[in-house]
């Protein structure tokens, strides 16, 4: 038992001293605090829990006051212990590792175990892993995509449209998108310690919606069909005529999904006064389409951190956002929307087999 009243005035003004002082060093402040409590008759124990510490190391403290005074406790003379394997064994070690991809320490424990006969806990492990440069992280998902050549073509065959577009002519990017009536948590800045909740959804139906948008106007025609197919292509073809009335030629743009190109479509082509110009994307290349990055705004608005209580409730968010949220908001929305495009490669990933 520690008794209280140990300290000299002296001693115990020099540590009241650096509890007070604003710039001391966290650590170095709770141990003269602990030194003080201690002089004031508490308990180990009860220092520990204010302290959220262990008992043992409020007792090692006044151990090492009590032998080597205050200079002693408030200096952090901790140096990091040696590794257990040699440099050599280390430089092995992450050729083995940059080999392969182990999803936890057990294997690498195994493998350092049985070529070294050196034995690493799992905190441990852990610990070597940092220094020596690695960190647990999951791969990112790399959506198959065309080669650099085809997607440089198409970004060629874009600017050149572009910069021979005449007054007459319009270009619009379209696509299909099918939100599910379901909540989608997203991450968002919270007070530290809260839990933020949101309400989930047990159905799971969804929305069509065939749209497409013009870069310059942002107009933005869209059918919402039962099914998105070759009937619901051509009504949203027939929709983006419709709205260009001095268009003598509109550029579509869109992907290679067979309803794109089905009979519907060639039907609605093969008119003798169509002023519809399609044009098809690389395969495997929807970061080419802004559109894309549309439909990702529109969940950031209407889905991401939102619960419906019906379906239909789902439903009309989803169309109110086209309809009323998007014509008004656009000018917001075009520096996200943008076609600032760039081939994209998997040579700066490393790609697990």
């Amino acid at each position: 038992m520690i008794r209280a009243g140990f300290l000299s005035s002296s001693e115990r003004r020099e540590l009241e001293v650096c509890v007070r002082r604003q710039r001391e060093d966290h650590g170095t402040a709770h141990r003269a605090n602990a030194i003080l409590l201690l002089d004031d008759g508490e308990s180990c124990v009860q220092i520990a829990k204010f302290l959220y510490l262990d008992d043992d190391t409020i007792r090692g403290w006044y151990k090492t006051y009590r032998e080597a005074g205050w200079d002693a406790l408030s200096t952090d003379g901790w140096k990091g212990g040696q590794s257990r394997i040699t440099p050599a064994q280390e430089t092995e070690l992450c050729a083995w590792l940059d080999e392969r991809f182990c999803r936890s320490t057990v294997e690498i424990r195994a493998h350092i175990a049985a070529q070294y006969g050196v034995d690493y806990s799992h905190s441990g492990c852990i610990k070597l892993l940092a220094r020596l440069g690695y960190e647990y992280r999951k791969p990112k998902g790399l959506p198959r995509v065309a080669s650099a050549e085809k997607q440089a073509e198409f970004i060629a065959m874009y600017e050149r449209l572009l910069n021979g577009l005449g007054a007459d002519e319009a270009v619009y990017f379209a696509d299909a998108v099918h939100p599910e009536y379901q909540t989608k948590p997203a991450f968002g800045w919270v007070k530290a310690g809260s839990k933020p909740a949101v309400t989930t959804t047990a159905g799971r139906g969804r929305v069509n919606i065939h749209g497409a948008l013009n870069l310059e106007t942002f107009d933005a025609p869209f059918v919402e069909p039962t099914t998105v197919d070759g009937g619901s292509a051509v009504q949203l073809l027939a929709k983006i005529e419709a709205r260009n009335p001095d268009k003598r030629l509109i550029y579509v743009i869109w992907d290679n999904a067979a309803y794109h190109k089905g009979p519907d479509v060639c039907k609605f082509l093969a008119r003798p006064n169509c002023r519809i110009h399609l044009i098809q994307l690389p395969p495997y290349c929807p970061h080419l389409n802004p559109i894309e990055r549309l439909w990702a705004i529109m969940h950031q608005y209407v889905t991401h951190n939102h619960h419906y209580a019906t379906q239909k409730q789902f439903a009309n968010a989803i169309l109110r956002f086209f309809r009323e949220t998007l014509p008004k908001e656009w000018k917001t929305f075009q520096s996200q929307v943008s076609d600032n495009f760039r081939v994209v490669t998997h040579e700066k990933f490393r790609v697990l087999v």
